[in-house]
């Protein structure tokens, strides 16, 4: 199975990306577009584990809680690395600080699984494109340059979440499906 731990996102987020979305892919038909009904904040990618791993990483995942919700704020759009060498058109996201500690307490919560820490700093972000590295089509990407530096104070919505999901990536020709394994509260039961 192949796993990995994130954020749903609001209803209005989700459409708001749709929207964008539509309004970019003619200006960049050579760019593999997110479809947004597969759209999430990814906080911890496990990758492929046994199936009989499954229960060891949610016994893993269920203590794990954080003192409130995480405020989080979708706005502008941005590229990895940057935009001389786009390979990925992302939305920036403001998240309150205890969602980066969350994610880094459920990256040590899966250490004694065998599941190894994250390498880089959390740096949450919804993926909206990706690139190819040949970028053969340079012209449409150029459009799509222009276009996000107007757009990058473009306001998706924000949410306060209170539920992470552990997910199984299901990788099928016309792109990956997503199963929700389980669902877990961010936050503490008040006493």
């Amino acid at each position: 199975m192949r796993l990995f731990i994130a954020l749903d996102l609001p209803n209005e987020v989700r459409q708001n990306a749709r929207d964008l979305i539509a309004r970019l892919k003619p200006a960049c038909r050579s760019a593999n577009w997110v479809r947004p009904e597969a759209m999430h904040i990814t906080l911890k990618f496990i990758g492929e584990v046994n199936a009989d791993r499954v229960a060891d990483i949610l016994a893993a995942l269920a203590p794990i809680r954080s003192t409130e919700p995480a405020d989080i704020q979708f706005r502008g759009l941005r590229f990895i690395p940057n935009e001389r060498r786009p390979r990925v058109l992302w939305c920036g996201v403001a998240a309150s600080p205890n969602l980066a500690e969350f994610a880094a307490s459920l990256d040590r919560a899966l250490v004694p699984l065998g599941i190894p820490r994250e390498s880089r700093d959390f740096v949450p972000h919804l993926t909206l494109a990706r690139f190819k590295a040949d970028r053969g089509a340079r012209g449409d990407l150029d459009v799509l340059l222009r276009a996000a530096r107007e757009l990058k104070s473009y306001d998706f919505g924000q949410t306060r979440e209170t539920g992470f999901h552990l997910i199984e990536s299901i990788l099928k020709p016309g792109g990956a499906e997503y199963r929700r394994v389980e669902t877990f509260s961010i936050v503490k039961a008040s006493a």
